[in-house]
């Protein structure tokens, strides 16, 4: 068996996530019609990681050689908002999911009204202390066990992530909340973002916000946050 891995990226609005599912379209049941229809038989992705938008890489082990140069030809019979970057081979070692060493989130939340950002960033109006932000980002790199920030029925050992990126700045018209850790739990990003909202907004204070975190209870955590703002942008592998 040989393996591949293919980079894929694509804006999830129309799609019930990543994952296959009966009677939902989604962006693994899409690309995986796509090779079928090129190669004629029946290929099964393994992910990197579960988001509605963004980049991932994908997995899939074939008898069949795949050729790197057709990634044009199975982008003819994509929609046109999936597009696969690139197919190359790996070792058989290499696991999509398993293999990854950092993923890479950026939360996007414009302040203003803007028609162009309906389906790719989070319209919050209200007033923000920007510098109370960064300090609340800045204080998760001193955590490592986020319980708080994972939903429930979380099927995890573990909710130790080690977080090397946490910050807020500007991009464009966006304010932008960017993270980088090792692993990610569920709901965690989304989770972070929405509660430190709220110690941008006054309703909590820093300290507060420190006893959420060390609370160890998703109650006590806002996911109030919609999923339109979120992109996975980079999954890092061993070199």
């Amino acid at each position: 068996m040989l393996r591949y891995f293919i980079e894929v990226a694509y804006k999830g609005t129309r799609y019930s996530g990543f994952q296959s599912q009966h009677n939902a379209t989604t962006i693994q049941s899409h690309v995986e019609d796509a090779l079928k229809t090129l190669y004629k038989t029946t290929f099964q992705l393994t992910c990197s990681s579960r988001t509605d938008t963004g980049v991932h890489a994908f997995h899939v082990d074939t008898e069949i050689e795949i050729n790197p140069k057709q990634v044009y030809n199975l982008n003819s019979v994509l929609p046109s908002d999936i597009v696969i970057k690139q197919i190359f081979p790996v070792s058989d070692d290499m696991h999509a999911r398993f293999s990854a060493t950092h993923r890479q989130y950026k939360y996007y939340i414009t302040r203003n009204r803007n028609p162009f950002l309906i389906e790719t960033a989070w319209y919050y109006p209200y007033n923000l202390d920007i510098d109370a932000l960064q300090q609340a980002a800045e204080l998760l790199l001193t955590y490592s066990d986020f319980t708080t920030f994972s939903k429930k029925h979380t099927q995890v050992k573990t909710f130790i992530c080690d977080i090397i990126i946490s910050k807020w700045y500007y991009e464009n018209e966006c304010l932008v909340y960017e993270v980088k850790a090792n692993r990610f739990l569920r709901g965690m990003v989304r989770g972070l973002v929405g509660t430190m909202l709220k110690v941008g907004r006054g309703l909590i204070s820093l300290d507060e916000f420190k006893q959420i975190i060390e609370a160890k209870d998703c109650t006590k955590a806002n996911f109030n946050t919609p999923a339109n703002g979120l992109f996975l942008v980079e999954v890092t592998y061993p070199e």
